[in-house]
């Protein structure tokens, strides 16, 4: 590191924990948040931008421009998660943004702000992949300014939108495999470690008791949020940061352990739509052997995290 902050995009369907991964990212020091783009997820798209830019406000952040993307991934329909509430963020009643999007597209921006760049960006998707895909597919030379992608989604062992896949991935599965070929290193912040980073109960209610309007907002959506996954969610109990350790993973990467694996997203209708299927093999097996090896792409998967370190990052850097 030379000291200069982390420049970085990040691409959202804000969402409790993607506000919560954006609070984050506007008062990190070390991170320098160039813009933030949004595809339908967790919400509907135009809730997306709305979310997004009411978070942005709360936190006292600087003009981000902020650009509308997909509203639906590239095959399957809309189909947003009920657990962030009507409004997608926990039906907090914030008031409306007095801010505004930017009049370009999502791909547009994302091209214009990685290639305008001084230093190579690292792209933080903390949502359906629909709008990296697009961008990918559209301008490939983006790559040449891209440091790393590290996405939160994908699971090595257990899914949540179906047994075996995540949400992120699940909702647009072609999406996530063009993201595997983007040809720059990508670090997979799946659900093994995003479910083992909760703030305890204690803490939150310090934060929602803050004179801060940005402290305490990521006060309110922890207690909105899940310690653990099939919770329901109860107000004044730990919280789970979600989308926020995939950023706390880029400021401080060495709070995850990863290792360089073969990832491939299942594709079929199915059960395993969706899935990220993680090779931890130490050999070849019989498949191989019968009918040679397939091309897949390698990725830093992130297996273990250490809580505790991520907690205290997170709080120390909402509180600023």
């Amino acid at each position: 590191m030379d000291g200069q902050p982390i420049p970085v995009i990040i691409d959202c369907d804000t969402g409790v924990d993607d506000a919560l991964a954006l609070l984050f990212a506007v008062r990190h020091p070390g991170l320098d948040l160039r813009a933030v783009t949004c595809v339908a997820g967790n919400t509907d798209v135009d809730g997306v931008v709305r979310n997004t830019l009411t978070v942005l406000e709360q936190a006292g952040a600087p003009d981000i421009p902020v650009a509308r993307g997909a509203e639906r991934p590239l095959l399957e329909p809309a189909r947003p998660a009920p657990v962030h509430g009507v409004d997608g963020m926990g039906d907090l009643g914030l008031p409306a943004p007095t801010r505004t999007p930017v009049a370009v597209d999502a791909v547009t921006l994302l091209h214009r702000e990685i290639l305008a760049s001084p230093r190579p960006v690292t792209l933080i998707p903390t949502a359906p992949l629909t709008n990296i895909a697009l961008l990918l597919r559209t301008h490939p030379e983006v790559t040449r300014n891209i440091e790393r992608i590290v996405f939160m989604g994908g699971a090595v062992a257990t899914g949540n939108a179906t047994p075996v896949a995540e949400f992120n991935v699940w909702h647009d599965p072609e999406a996530a495999a063009i993201l595997l070929t983007a040809g720059v290193p990508i670090t997979m912040y799946g659900l093994d470690v995003f479910q083992q980073v909760v703030v305890d109960s204690g803490e939150v209610r310090r934060l929602r008791a803050s004179g801060e309007p940005g402290t305490r907002l990521a006060g309110e959506l922890l207690a909105h949020r899940p310690a653990h996954q099939g919770e329901p969610p109860q107000a004044e109990e730990a919280g789970g940061l979600g989308d926020a350790g995939a950023v706390c993973a880029v400021a401080d990467p060495q709070g995850i352990t990863t290792r360089l694996l073969p990832v491939e997203v299942s594709l079929a209708p199915g059960p395993a739509r969706g899935q990220t299927v993680v090779d931890r093999r130490p050999r070849p097996g019989e498949s191989e052997i019968h009918e040679g090896g397939r091309e897949r792409a390698l990725v830093d998967v992130a297996l273990e995290v250490d809580a505790d370190r991520y907690v205290k990052l997170y709080l120390e850097t909402v509180a600023r």
